[in-house]
């Protein structure tokens, strides 16, 4: 038999209390008691066959209950969330009140799911903005193509270096006159204007001609990653070898037959497949925007005290992520890590703005469920697997191996919450 109680305190913390007693208490303390009895070894008996007094004043009772109480407290947390109805959020501390014979009482300090005020989430006055793709749009990704097909060719004897053309440099960067790592470089090809270089750098190389040889003054940005540079001056001492200038080729359907891309043979048919992915992409970039812009008003209209340890849990699944895409890229976390010279507490910190805007939301968006009663069904969620298998080219079965149901209509209710959200705008 189990009795419990829940007292709700500050943070979304509270205490479960849970009484248990009768058969579960009793059952619990002979079960302890026997696993002790054979195992334990005394003198004089064999193992087994040690009177179960001697085991007793042996071990005493305090520590037979602790055993005991080990026995039965999940299933005591089990039916006291059930009861009281909680969402947990961390692992509770388990702390035994008080233990007898007859009964234990058992306390486990709780970090439940917070409680949400929500404030105006319907009839906000928030819109989509409107989706223009001009023929300027198009003939820069004309350019673009133009672009990328380019050939450098090296500049007369004599010519200077021009924005948009590319030097080929050796430099070395000193600061007080001392080298520093990674200042250095040999016939590098730098495209002047792709502020690729410090701040001032390229600037200032306009205008040599090969064969010079120049001193290039800059300070480093206040927020460079090598904290020993950050906001210093540096000498950069630069030998220019080439200069080349960018020869575009002519748009023509030749050009565009270079990309060997299926259904596209001419110009005419490369704008038009460009103006589709323009208004594809902004129209993507227009709804994110205005679904963002909604949640950032309805999170503001909303009250919730979020606990700490939920914030530190998203930040974990975003840094889960980060490791996740690295090695994607053929990368490790450290290796990023290192090259940007940061550690992964630094990293963390960087996160938590953005882990605690998708904690709040996804708060918010639970609580507006509940109150909107909105349900996901088990065919909504079953085609949704139908298309994340066609998405994913896998087996139905394989998604349903990675993902379980739950999670499914979990996301489903939430964009339905979010879909009655922008349906109901002014």
């Amino acid at each position: 038999m189990m009795q419990s109680s829940w007292t709700l305190k500050e943070n979304s913390t509270g205490e479960l209390v849970v009484t248990v007693e009768g058969d579960a208490w009793e059952k619990a303390q002979k079960k302890v008691f026997k696993a002790a009895k054979n195992q334990i070894t005394i003198k004089g008996f064999r193992k087994g066959q040690v009177p179960d007094a001697l085991i007793r004043k042996q071990l005493g009772n305090d520590y037979l209950f602790s055993l005991a109480a080990e026995e039965v407290a999940n299933d005591a947390l089990r039916d006291g969330i059930k009861e009281h109805d909680l969402t947990l959020v961390d692992r509770p501390l388990l702390d035994i009140k008080e233990a007898t014979k007859e009964a234990v009482v058992l306390s486990f300090t709780c970090t439940v799911s917070p409680e949400v005020t929500l404030g105006d989430y319907k009839g906000l006055d928030i819109h989509k903005a409107e989706v223009n793709v001009t023929d300027e749009d198009v003939q820069a990704e004309l350019e673009a193509l133009q672009s990328r097909y380019a050939d450098w060719v090296l500049k007369e004897e004599g010519q200077t270096a021009e924005n948009g053309d590319q030097v080929v440099i050796d430099f070395v960067g000193t600061k007080d006159g001392v080298p520093f790592e990674g200042g250095a470089g040999q016939e590098y090809p730098l495209e002047l204007g792709s502020n690729t270089f410090i701040p001032g750098f390229e600037e200032q190389l306009v205008g040599v001609k090969s064969g010079d040889v120049k001193d290039v003054v800059v300070t480093f940005p206040e927020d460079y990653n090598e904290e020993s540079l950050a906001g210093q001056e540096a000498v950069f001492n630069v030998t220019v070898h080439d200069i080349k200038a960018k020869e575009l080729p002519e748009i023509n359907d030749e050009l565009v037959q270079r990309l060997k891309q299926e259904g596209v043979e001419t110009v005419e048919q490369y704008k038009e497949n460009k103006r589709t992915e323009l208004v594809n992409r902004k129209e993507k970039q227009a709804e994110d925007e205005f679904e963002n812009a909604l949640m950032d008003q309805v999170t503001a209209n909303a009250k919730v005290e979020i606990p700490e340890v939920m914030i530190q849990s998203e930040v974990d699944r975003m840094y889960r992520n980060f490791e996740n895409q690295m090695q994607g890229s053929g990368f490790t976390a450290q290796q990023f890590l290192q090259a940007t010279n940061q550690t992964e507490a630094d990293l963390k910190a960087n996160m938590v703005p953005e882990a605690t805007k998708n904690v709040l939301s996804s708060l918010v968006l639970e609580a507006i469920i509940k109150q909107e009663n909105i349900v996901a069904s088990d065919e909504e969620a079953e085609e949704e697997y139908n298309k994340m298998a066609e998405q994913y080219q896998m087996d139905v079965a394989q998604i349903k191996a990675i993902i379980s149901i739950d999670s499914i209509k979990g996301e489903l209710e939430s964009r339905k919450a979010l879909d009655l959200i922008k349906s109901s705008v002014k």
